[in-house]
Formats: C-alpha cells, structure tokens, sequence
C-alpha cells in the first residue's frame, strides 16, 4: 500500500501549456424533478497522482459523481493545503453551458456547483482532451 500522493508542481506543468482542445459542457441534471442551474464558476482541474486521489477521496469517484456540497467539504484529504490553484482553470457558466478553449491534450476533472434553490450539489466530470478536437460532454 503506497501512502498518499503528494503535491508535485511538476506534475502539473503539462496543464500550464497551450493547446489546440476545447470543452464545451452542458448542465442538464435533475434529481427528484427538479431542474438545477449552475451557481457559479466552473473549474477544470488538471489530471495529476496528486490531483487524482484527492478527487476520489472527496467524490468517491474519478470518473463521475454528484454530491451535497456539504459533503464534499466535509471530507478529509492528503495534504489539504497543497497549492495547485494556480493550475486550475475557471470559466463562468451561462445558460447553463460553460467553454474552455485552447487547452493541452490530457486528462482533467470538471467542477460545476449547481442549485435548484436549495443546498448546493457539486458535479464531477472526468474528461480526456485531444488536440484539434471539442469534447462536448452534459452534466
């Protein structure tokens, strides 16, 4: 059993270039029929060991998943205060859709905090981008 991945920044250099891939993404989900809206930016993580583990400690997932905010943040991670904001990417959803342009071929892990009114539900997205390509993806 290897212990927790720790924070590289080298891990994370691949991220920082730039690339010929976009995200375009969707929100479209619903639970007990209820229709939710983004409530506020959404985040693209890059793919890392670092990154990775920590997504499945918070998500129980590395794929997909869709949790109370309160939840996710009431979950206990390897090295909380490790600093890879500055790796992240932001962008402002409206109507429901959001863009990321001119990303590097890799793996990444899409945020998107969204609310029907209530507590915040977090949903997350594990994508693969290629370049000269659009990954198009619904949440």
């Amino acid at each position: 059993i290897s212990g927790p991945a720790s924070f590289v920044p080298a891990d994370f250099e691949w991220s920082a270039q730039t690339g010929a891939a976009t995200i375009e993404g969707r929100i479209a989900f619903r639970l007990d029929g209820q229709a939710f809206a983004c409530t506020g930016s959404v985040g693209l993580t890059p793919d890392t060991p670092y990154t990775r583990q920590r997504f499945q400690t918070l998500y129980g997932s590395t794929e997909s998943a869709a949790l109370p905010e309160a939840v996710v943040r009431a979950r206990t991670v390897a090295d909380p205060n490790a600093d890879y904001r500055s790796f992240v990417r932001s962008t402002t959803c409206q109507d429901g859709r959001f863009r990321f342009e001119d990303l590097p071929d890799g793996g990444w892990f899409i945020i998107a905090p969204v609310s029907a009114g209530g507590d915040r539900t977090v949903l997350m997205r594990y994508v693969r981008t290629r370049q000269g390509t659009t990954a198009t993806l619904t949440l």
